[in-house]
This record gives C-alpha cells, sequence and structure tokens, in this order.
C-alpha cells in the first residue's frame, strides 16, 4: 500500500488546496488539483510495471531507452473519478480506458445502495488495470466495480487508485479483492452516519461540475 501522505512531496498542496473549502469553492481550480494528484499517482505507480529496452533513433545516432512494456488500461467511476483519471491518462497518454457508471441510489430510511448501469471497457484480459475513484468510503462501490471486471475478465494486476480513503473502507475492499495493490493520498480514520469520510473533502463529483439533482 502507497500512502502519499507519509512522504514529503509538493502532491501534499495539492492535496492541501482540495480539502480546504475555500479554495474548494473554485471548481475548476478543483478539478486541476485533482487532474494533478492523478499525474502523481501515474508517476509513482509507472514505477511498479515492467520495462524493457528499446532502440530510439535520434538525429546522430541510436540510444537505448527502458521503456514500459505494456501500458495499463485506466478505469474511472463516473462522474467524480473524470478529473483524476484525466491525470493519469496525461501520464499514460497513450493507455486505453474503461468507464464504469455506478452511484449511490438513497432510500428513505437514510440508508443506500449502489447502483451500477453500465460498464464500457476495452478486452481486459491478460491486462494490468488500474481502476480510481477519488474517495473511497464505504468502499461498496469500488469492490462492485472490481468484481464486475474481474467476473468477465482475467486480468493480470489490478491497481486501485483513491485521494481519500477511510480505514472501514480499506478493509472491505482487502477482504473482497485481496490482490488489489492500493495507491491513496490519505486515510482517515472517520465517517457520518450518510457514509462521508471525516474530515475528509465533502462530495468530490459535487465540487468538481456542480451539484445534482
Amino acid at each position: 500500500m502507497f500512502i502519499l501522505s507519509n512522504h514529503n512531496t509538493i502532491a501534499n498542496h495539492f492535496m492541501a488546496e482540495i480539502r480546504d473549502a475555500d479554495v474548494q469553492k473554485d471548481s475548476m481550480r478543483f478539478r486541476r488539483n485533482m487532474e494533478r494528484l492523478g499525474e502523481v499517482f501515474a508517476y509513482e505507480i509507472s514505477k511498479v510495471l515492467p520495462y524493457e529496452e528499446f532502440e530510439v533513433q535520434t538525429p546522430l545516432g541510436l540510444s537505448n531507452v527502458k521503456m514500459i512494456k505494456e501500458l495499463p488500461v485506466l478505469v474511472t467511476i463516473l462522474r467524480a473519478g473524470l478529473p483524476l483519471h484525466q491525470g493519469m491518462l496525461n501520464i499514460f497518454d497513450h493507455a486505453d480506458s474503461a468507464f464504469i457508471s455506478a452511484y449511490r441510489k438513497h432510500k428513505k430510511s437514510g440508508d443506500f445502495i449502489i447502483q451500477m448501469e453500465y460498464v464500457s471497457t476495452p478486452d481486459l484480459n491478460g491486462k494490468t488495470v488500474i481502476i480510481c475513484d477519488p474517495m473511497l468510503a464505504t468502499g461498496r462501490s469500488m469492490v462492485l466495480c472490481c468484481k464486475e471486471i474481474l467476473a468477465n475478465y482475467k486480468i493480470k494486476e489490478l491497481h486501485i487508485v483513491s485521494v481519500i480513503a477511510s480505514q472501514e473502507g480499506i478493509a472491505h475492499v482487502k477482504a473482497n479483492v485481496p490482490n488489489a495493490r492500493f495507491w491513496l493520498g490519505a486515510i482517515d480514520e472517520e465517517m457520518t452516519t450518510k457514509a462521508y469520510i471525516v474530515p475528509g473533502l465533502g462530495d468530490a463529483g459535487d465540487l468538481a461540475f456542480g451539484q445534482k439533482v
């Protein structure tokens, strides 16, 4: 498990801004900070991928360069995950992408279920898959999406990226998707009765794209 906040890095400035209630008023800034964090995560993940040596023709000769053997497939959960996904795509700029529509469907009792509408994906068989979602609260939506992928494809490796995660969410995902590798910005200890992470940052989708009805 890689936890970004455990390291001294400029990325912690981006983390501070996405949490800051005053800075959050600028939705463009919020999206950009999510995107920059996606770039940081992609760079860190790139260090553990398999590489091989390629020969590159320069204007003056040949140069041997180690490059990623096979790019991962980037998966995100709509809609909140889009800026984070874009940041990762900025780094893995030739990678294929997949999209999952999943959301909380609230009941009158205050409880909620996770509703999945559709999955749009290339062939994931034999691929390294990176699935990102800004917030890992209960972990229920992440587990649902991972199980959907794993039920239909024999993937090689599964990486989960989340900017802020709860201890409960991590435990739930570990119990149900034990082979996944985590890349997290920070881990927060608490959740509200409505399953929002505390201190967290609020609703990432609303902050990025405006409040939903």
